[in-house]
């Protein structure tokens, strides 16, 4: 791994991407300073903008044959498992504090988050790097809008292969209700299975008698256990598998450490070098801390082997 690439992936992305609203994974953009107007892309200055901490993992995702291989590997290894999942009655995804009710009975279902796991919005971080701005919910929505996500590679072929096996493929996603036509659109232009509008969760879906926390997905996942067996779930976060508590290295550590056997079984990662839950927890969460004192903290966070 080059070292320029390896202070994008840990001290990155002082702008964020749309699918962390909330919680842990994004700063609360009511409280920040409003950001400048974008500049147009024929522009000679955005070329002139500062030194950016998220270029090179957004050039990765977008250039780099390694990263099309990475999610292609996840999804094929995935779909190498659909048959067992589908004959084992007791397979389940959900972990026990989820599960919530027997699944025994009921219809198979993924679930798999939307951005960085199904759609791709590396264009929108581009965006962000070339301007020299930060994630914004007006922003965000636009590209939304846009329809433009291409979808990540592999992951057409593994929801067809399930779709056609009678698996229905439920997606759990921080993008707002309020985007769930234009989500249900690009995904269908992009080929992804959906069944109708009940299947796409956004942030603010009502689950009866559980408290959503922030972004946290702990309730929609819930709602999917009642109504399905969860076979498999996908993400780019960890909070796309199971409830993060107190988002420090070490327990988010240790809640990796809990499920590790369940990676690559029926828990699938895609990569997401650009933002995540990851950035905030090696400066305490504190996003009204300056940008250089974020900066100074995860560059701290770095293993000199010394």
């Amino acid at each position: 791994m080059r070292p320029a690439l390896t202070l994008s992936l840990l001290a990155a992305a002082l702008s964020l991407a749309a699918c962390t609203p909330a919680s842990f994974t994004a700063p609360d953009t009511a409280a920040q300073p409003a950001t400048p107007a974008a500049t147009p892309a024929a522009e000679p200055a955005a070329a002139g903008a500062g030194p950016n901490d998220n270029l090179n993992a957004v050039l990765w995702v977008q250039r780099a044959a390694e990263y099309d291989a990475v999610a292609q590997t996840v999804y094929r290894a995935a779909a190498d498992k659909l048959d067992a999942a589908l004959t084992q009655a007791n397979w389940d995804a959900l972990v026990p504090d989820e599960r919530g009710n027997a699944a025994t009975g009921l219809p198979p279902a993924v679930v798999m988050d939307v951005d960085e796991t199904v759609l791709d919005n590396s264009p929108y971080q581009a965006r962000l790097v070339r301007d020299g701005a930060s994630y914004e919910d007006t922003t965000w929505d636009l590209w939304v809008a846009e329809k433009k996500a291409k979808a990540v590679p592999g992951v057409v072929d593994f929801a067809k292969a399930a779709a056609a096996r009678g698996v229905t493929i439920l997606y759990i996603s921080n993008r707002a209700e309020h985007l769930q036509a234009a989500t249900i659109a690009n995904l269908k232009a992009e080929g992804l299975p959906v069944k109708d509008e009940s299947v796409f969760l956004g942030l603010g879906t009502f689950v009866a008698d559980c408290e959503q926390n922030g972004s946290e997905k702990l309730c929609r996942r819930k709602l999917a256990g009642q109504k399905y067996r969860v076979l498999m779930q996908f993400g780019d976060q960890l909070g796309d598998f199971v409830e993060i508590v107190a988002n420090t290295p070490k327990d988010r550590d240790g809640l990796y450490g809990e499920y590790e056997d369940w990676f690559g079984e029926r828990w699938f990662m895609l990569p997401n070098p650009t933002y995540g839950s990851w950035e905030p927890a090696t400066f305490n969460n504190a996003w009204d801390q300056p940008p250089g004192a974020r900066r100074a903290a995860k560059l701290g966070s770095l293993d000199m082997a010394k």
